[in-house]
């Protein structure tokens, strides 16, 4: 995800912020600073540990179904632990839905038998009730947000996963995602008329979380036996590694293709030279510079026997827009994955 920082890896996860989540932080953290002072700004981090625990809930449950997770970024409503595919079975999407919501139902049993449950009068004065009651209720909060039925919301999660043990599974995400999207037009209008942004803020991301799911399923449908020889780019250029930036520029200019694939002397890739790497060094250094100082040299890639549904889900989740296809046992580049060849490939098969 663009805008997100990096703050290093968990059990092979790796944890980021969105830079709209720490301004959301900063503001919180100046605000409960002047309510609280210490206490205040030790609550917005307990917060932040719980969510971060919510996701690794998640987290924990996909890693039990051999489903891996690539990295967890925290947004202003809440974490998003994205995962490289959803769980084949429904009974299985719906355990990883509720093992985040979960995780906050443990931590506020956990707190209840110490700090207690506050009243509805106390619960009102937030900084005037302890902090382990405070931290207990947002635990609850945390769960009841979580469980509204819309993507990207667990709840949206479970309600597709509870549709799908009877209908198929992209008719029970396309009902799940009208749902949400039909919730979150009634939060906007209701965040708008009173003058509530955050709401609305909230709601956009909901609609724009629901449409985005049901279309990435309605894609997986579409290219459901279809090999991933079938889906990759065969006609592509590549680059050597002694190569200058000068040829990359012949090769842009004279085709459709943006990315190049980076091969040493024997063929093999070493590397993956972007469209956007290349212009932001060649105006640094000029078209004599080279190829090798400029390329990515950390490049994802599939091999060709990986089912095409399961290469674009490492496509989506990578910084790159093309995805080197290699052979079986990776020594040669065969083709390149691009969002446009399956966009090409589905309106194909629709056609026909």
């Amino acid at each position: 995800m663009r805008w997100a920082i990096g703050l290093g890896r968990v059990a092979g996860t790796e944890v980021r912020v969105h830079v709209t989540f720490l301004i959301l932080l900063a503001g919180l953290g100046m605000y409960f600073w002047l309510q609280a002072g210490v206490d205040g700004v030790l609550f917005v981090v307990a917060v932040f540990g719980c969510v971060l625990l919510h996701e690794f809930g998640h987290v924990l449950m996909a890693k039990a179904f051999g489903v891996r997770t690539p990295d967890i970024t925290l947004l202003p409503i809440g974490g998003l632990a994205r995962m490289e595919k959803m769980p084949e079975k429904p009974w299985q999407e719906l355990l990883v839905a509720i093992a985040g919501p979960a995780v906050n139902v443990v931590i506020a049993l956990i707190l209840l038998p110490v700090a207690g449950f506050p009243s509805m009068e106390d619960a009102a004065g937030t900084f005037e009730i302890p902090f382990l009651q405070r931290l207990l209720l947002t635990n609850v909060v945390l769960v009841v947000f979580n469980m509204i039925p819309a993507f990207p919301m667990d709840g949206g999660r479970v309600l597709r996963s509870l549709l799908a043990m009877v209908v198929d599974y992209t008719a029970a995400t396309r009902v799940a995602a009208a749902i949400g999207q039909g919730l979150a037009v009634v939060g906007g209008l209701i965040g708008v008329m009173q003058m509530h942004p955050l709401l609305v803020f909230i709601a956009i991301f909901i609609f724009m979380g629901a449409r985005g799911e049901s279309e990435m399923v309605q894609v997986n449908a579409a290219l459901r036996g279809v090999s991933l020889r079938q889906a990759m780019m065969t006609d592509f250029r590549s680059l050597r590694r002694g190569d200058v930036l000068g040829e990359a520029v012949r090769l842009l200019l004279a085709g459709p293709q943006h990315d190049f694939p980076v091969l040493d002397e024997e063929g093999r890739l070493v590397g993956l030279l972007t469209r956007a790497r290349l212009i932001e060094v060649l105006s640094e250094h000029g078209r004599d510079w080279p190829v090798e100082q400029a390329m990515m040299t950390e490049v994802p890639r599939v091999s060709v026997e990986l089912p095409v549904r399961e290469a674009y889900a490492v496509l989506r989740s990578s910084p790159i827009e093309s995805l080197p296809v290699m052979t079986a046992g990776g020594g040669e580049v065969l083709g390149l994955l691009t969002a446009e060849n399956v966009g090409e490939l589905i309106l194909v098969r629709s056609a026909v």
